[in-house]
């Protein structure tokens, strides 16, 4: 399993986490094949205000918050365990636990999201597979260099798309010049859509991802890096839990599934706050059928609500934190309370 073809004509935005629309910021989607698409199902009802949070990005990716403030704000919403888990970089949870740090209110899985190309593999959106690694060693040197070698071809990405837009008439080098960077961050396009409204091309976020960056648009240019068997193997080499993101196409995707678990998938994200309650349970069921461990989150990003807002839509149970810690051996501090950080 190498990488794949690009079908999609449209998909959500990277930094609306995979939504239909980052205008719509609770609604509910789908992911059929070539594209996330709003659906009528019922929504997911929270059964109590979510103490769990598996997937989160902060500025060292493409959220809008900076990882202490994401932190905060998750704390203040009611989450106890959280995993920060930025695109190819584990730079704001090192920051996080950094000697000398303050101390964090909640407890912290280190995390990352592994945008796989997933050629080969027919009918994906943007041919990709998003691997989440949770629990993974953030002093595992190889996995680090894994994702060195992941940001470096995401820059090479960025500079490539800023080309593009440039000669399509769409400049925003003035803008790129005050973009900040920090050690270890990884870029995007939603920085580029943010840059996108910044110089007055675009109306928002969505519309610049929709119109411009996304897979068929103009402005789009094909994504490099790992594919998901690496990936997957990159995550279990440093300790890690894969899971495969967002992937609502599970149930009809068997095959498709088991290949993934052959090489090492342990996980699968059930709970995602931008599911519908009958996705949920579909997913459910193919997690316990495979084995699979179900995790779920928010995606937050951050671009259109503050977390307190994606908070009230989402809902992870806490038999889902321990099922993530028993697959890494680990036990948790106190039943989902206050704790210190966690690798």
């Amino acid at each position: 399993m190498a990488g794949v073809e690009p079908h999609a004509a449209d998909g959500p935005t990277e930094g609306s986490g995979g939504g239909a629309s980052s205008g719509s910021g609770s609604g509910s989607v789908r992911y059929r094949g070539a594209a996330y698409r709003a659906t009528s199902g019922p929504p997911v009802v929270p059964a109590y205000p979510s103490r769990v949070d598996f997937h989160t990005h902060s500025r060292r990716s493409d959220g809008v918050l900076e990882p202490a403030e994401l932190i905060v704000a998750a704390a203040a919403a009611g989450v106890r365990l959280m995993a920060l888990s930025d695109h190819d970089t584990l730079a704001g949870v090192r920051e996080l636990c950094a000697s000398g740090a303050p101390a964090l209110p909640l407890e912290l899985l280190a995390g990352v999201e592994i945008n796989s190309v997933a050629t080969g593999i027919d009918n994906l959106w943007e041919g990709e597979l998003h691997i989440l690694g949770l629990g993974v060693d953030p002093d595992d040197d190889a996995f680090e260099a894994a994702l060195g070698r992941q940001r470096d071809a995401r820059t090479e990405r960025f500079w490539r798309i800023l080309d593009r837009l440039r000669e399509l008439g769409l400049p925003v080098d003035v803008q790129a010049e005050g973009l900040a960077t920090h050690p270890g961050a990884s870029l995007g396009r939603p920085q580029i859509a943010r840059l996108l409204v910044a110089a007055g091309h675009s109306a928002s976020v969505d519309e610049a991802m929709q119109t411009l960056l996304a897979w068929g648009r103009p402005a789009y240019v094909e994504r490099r890096g790992l594919g998901p068997t690496e990936a997957i193997a990159a995550i279990r080499a440093a300790g890690g839990l894969p899971v495969l993101a967002h992937f609502a196409d599970a149930a009809d995707r068997i095959d498709l599934i088991g290949e993934l678990i052959r090489v090492g998938l342990g996980g699968l994200e059930v709970h995602y706050r931008k599911f519908d309650a009958e996705t949920v349970a579909e997913l459910a069921t193919v997690a316990t059928d495979l084995r699979l461990v179900p995790t779920g989150g928010s995606d937050y990003h951050g671009d259109v609500e503050t977390y307190a807002e994606a908070h009230r839509a989402l809902f992870v149970p806490d038999e889902d934190a321990a099922a993530v810690y028993g697959s890494l051996g680990r036990s948790l501090g106190r039943p989902l309370g206050l704790g210190a950080a966690v690798s």
